[in-house]
């Protein structure tokens, strides 16, 4: 029951639809789907590759490669590489091409500075 009862909620106050109608608003999801979706298209594809070869050219994938290891395990171990991969690369986007204008927006939004470790400046954090 303290004065943290009566402060305003900064969301409360701020016009989401207008945020979203701004041009940096726009870029962000731009730039963000022009990653993930050919990124999830492709992988898809890889993926769904995998399971057809696994079922319809079993002879393939049981091609011996280096003693019991064969081609269907080495597919099957680099789903994981390339998921992994995957997710590297958009961390890496994202720290560079979509983090900077989504720290842009949130400064608008919330009227406040923050320093890059996200940290209010000029005051105490909540």
């Amino acid at each position: 029951m303290g004065n943290d009862a009566h402060t305003p909620d900064a969301a409360a106050s701020v016009d989401f639809e207008q945020v979203q109608s701004t041009g940096q608003f726009q870029e962000l999801r731009k730039r963000h789907r022009s990653f993930v979706f050919p990124m999830a298209v492709a992988f898809l594809l890889w993926y769904f590759a995998y399971v057809l070869l696994a079922d319809y050219a079993v002879d393939f994938m049981s091609t011996k490669v280096w003693g019991n290891i064969n081609i269907g395990l080495i597919l099957g171990l680099l789903q994981f590489v390339s998921t992994f991969a995957i997710t590297g690369w958009y961390v890496h986007y994202s720290n560079k091409r979509l983090d900077p204008i989504a720290t842009e927006i949130r400064h608008g939004i919330e009227g406040h500075e923050f320093d890059k470790h996200g940290n209010r400046v000029g005051g105490a954090n909540k």
